[in-house]
């Protein structure tokens, strides 16, 4: 395995942790039972990433190694033990939440691009990676997804991957100087959104715009 390859691997394990984490901490604030939490775990690690491989028409990274259910099911036990402390709060969940977007985006760029696609197939299949994981947790644990919400969410993963393309035309800089920069500006990103409230704007239609029964 060459480094770059290498590298990918560390930081998708990383991603795994972490959204595998954040799935099961928020399925043990809905009550479920161990089995229950872990494939809402290993669901938000690997959906975002199946659906990437599939679309990219690459081996679905988890069937290549069992190292990813191991990982999931590790993050299972560290909930279990550490309960008080992972499922306490919002702000949790908020952390491993940003830690595995950025990530599973920078994953998703990074795969893309060794697979021979342009940048903005990259780009997209970046956003996918990150978010889809987190749009099937919320589905199961009957939740709005986050995705579809005003909150700053696919657009940091955008904003992310346009950093990374940015950063990466600079002729002085390294591949890993731009996966930095875009695993930073998504968390960043994700960090001031909900300091400051930032939001997107929301699509309504007032009472008047519908159309009426003349009847």
């Amino acid at each position: 395995m060459n480094e770059d390859l290498l590298f990918i691997l560390i930081i998708e394990m990383l991603g795994t942790v972490a959204f595998a984490i954040s799935g099961i901490r928020l399925a043990a604030a809905k009550n479920f039972d161990w089995f229950g939490a872990y494939v809402v775990g290993l669901v938000t690690a690997i959906g975002g990433g199946t659906v990437r491989d599939l679309l990219l028409g690459i081996p679905v990274f988890w069937m290549q190694t069992w190292m990813y259910l191991g990982v999931t099911f590790v993050s299972l036990v560290t909930v279990i033990i550490f309960r008080r402390a992972l499922v306490g709060g919002m702000r949790t969940l908020f952390i491993f939440d940003a830690i595995g977007l950025a990530l599973f985006v920078v994953v998703g760029i990074e795969k893309s691009l060794v697979a021979g696609y342009p940048m903005w197939v990259a780009i997209a299949m970046g956003i996918i990676t990150g978010s889809f994981g987190g749009i099937t947790r919320d589905i199961l644990l009957n939740e709005e997804p986050l995705f579809f919400r005003k909150d700053i969410y696919a657009t940091a993963c955008l904003a992310g991957g346009l950093v990374y393309w940015l950063v990466s035309l600079l002729s002085f800089t390294t591949p890993i100087a731009a996966q930095i920069s875009c695993g930073l500006t998504v968390i960043g990103l994700r960090i001031a959104a909900v300091h400051y409230n930032w939001s997107l704007p929301i699509l309504q239609i007032s009472p008047e715009d519908l159309p009426h029964d003349d009847k």
